[in-house]
């Protein structure tokens, strides 16, 4: 599987991110983007769990540098949550579980409502 995804908002048509890595490994779970001073605007992670769960997507925002939107998928990729979480913040949960999160700039949040369809087939160049 590709390092790198598109992701886009099937339900409107656009694209979210250019370049989304793809988070299956334990350690890309564990370190995400602690310590990153910097995401572009086009860019984030796809987090990818083995089922669908609360616990195991919840999310903290410890060793974070700035804010950013999380979006949280069932496992059909239809949007069941999504915040902006604040840097230094204990924990984020979904309200519903999820079996993927998206962790970008705060840009996307805007993009993207509850109900959503999102697709992350397409690998990026």
């Amino acid at each position: 599987m590709s390092a790198y995804r598109v992701l886009k908002n099937i339900t409107t048509g656009q694209v979210l991110l250019n370049r989304a890595k793809w988070c299956a490994s334990s350690w890309c779970h564990f370190k995400g983007l602690q310590f990153v001073s910097h995401l572009p605007n086009d860019e984030g992670l796809i987090f990818v769990r083995g089922n669908e769960s609360i616990a195991a997507t919840t999310i903290h925002m410890f060793f974070m540098a700035f804010d950013i939107a999380v979006i949280w998928l069932d496992k059909h990729c239809v949007v069941v949550d999504k915040k902006i979480a604040k840097r230094w913040r204990p924990a984020y949960a979904p309200a519903h579980k999820a079996q993927y999160y998206i962790e970008a700039n705060t840009l996307i949040f805007d993009q993207v409502s509850v109900g959503d369809q999102l697709n992350f087939d397409e690998v990026a160049k």
